[in-house]
């Protein structure tokens, strides 16, 4: 209840308790006119008298009875809230929003994540994942809590902290012939499985051919470096994706080459400039920083 004083509520009690005002008064290490000011200011903000004497008692009325039914339940909340609230101080707990891609959640998260989780038990994390342009819209509307996300990015109100730098290669099924130097003028002419249009990825590598003076027109666009690497499994052409995607089972699979002139995503964290750092927050944002590489 709004201005609702706890330790009005708390006064009064003990001097149900207690039976009079100056029991109460001196287990509450207070003034008997001062508990009798408090007991007042109860019953005007409650708008019904709580207290009656009889005889030499002071016992509720049936107002005071309803409180005091009441009382109890209230204090065990607070208690718990407070409790609750010191766990935030002495560990690291709660809620951490994350976003970035597909990729990063699949190849790059779980040995982060994992080690977090052995280190704070009680830290609770939401990945969700979508192209850079989302997330980073997201981490401007407060809707998640910090971005790992493909840059360039801008935003008056974000910070943002290259971490890291992903090369972009070509993978092919091992019956699939590769020239030994793939630029984008002999990339052009294979069958090329992309990133879809729009994300990150596929605007890196559209710029990259152009700057080839390459015209592209991929076999197929897929929405994963997961469903590049299926469909190029399967014969249908050179998948162009990050490094960070080929495993030790990818590279036994496939052909892998880099691309000529080599390219590149660079990764970084992308945070408001106002957020405040939970210790949760805190502990994810340096775990991911710590990738930074040199």
């Amino acid at each position: 209840m709004k201005q609702f004083n706890l330790d009005h509520l708390a006064t009064f009690a003990k001097v149900v308790e207690c039976g009079s005002f100056s029991a109460a008064a001196e287990k509450l290490s207070l003034t008997q006119p001062a508990v009798s000011l408090q007991i007042r200011q109860l019953e005007k903000r409650l708008g019904a008298a709580l207290l009656e004497r009889v005889g030499r008692k002071v016992r509720p009325t049936a107002a005071g009875d309803e409180l005091l039914g009441h009382a109890d339940r209230i204090d065990d909340a607070v208690t718990s809230a407070v409790e609750s609230v010191a766990r935030h101080a002495a560990e690291t707990i709660g809620n951490v929003r994350l976003g970035t891609d597909n990729t990063v959640t699949i190849f790059l998260l779980p040995p982060v994540l994992g080690a977090l989780r052995q280190r704070y038990p009680n830290l609770e994390i939401s990945v969700s994942t979508g192209n850079a342009a989302d997330i980073v819209k997201a981490v401007e509307e407060n809707r998640i809590d910090l971005a790992f996300a493909t840059l360039p990015v801008s935003g008056r109100a974000l910070e943002v902290t290259p971490v890291l730098d992903d090369a972009i290669v070509a993978v092919a099924r091992r019956d699939m012939t590769l020239p030994n130097r793939l630029t984008a003028a002999n990339l052009a002419k294979l069958p090329l499985l992309l990133s879809q249009p729009g994300s990150a990825a596929r605007r890196i590598t559209d710029r990259w051919f152009a700057r080839g003076d390459a015209t592209v027109n991929p076999a197929m666009t897929l929405g994963s470096a997961e469903a590049i690497k299926a469909m190029a499994i399967a014969g249908l052409g050179c998948g162009i994706l990050p490094a960070m995607a080929i495993d030790q089972e990818s590279r036994e699979a496939f052909v892998v080459r880099p691309l000529s002139p080599p390219l590149k995503r660079t990764l970084g964290l992308v945070i408001r400039k106002d957020k405040r750092l939970s210790k949760g927050l805190k502990a994810i944002y340096d775990a991911l920083l710590g990738l930074r590489r040199g």
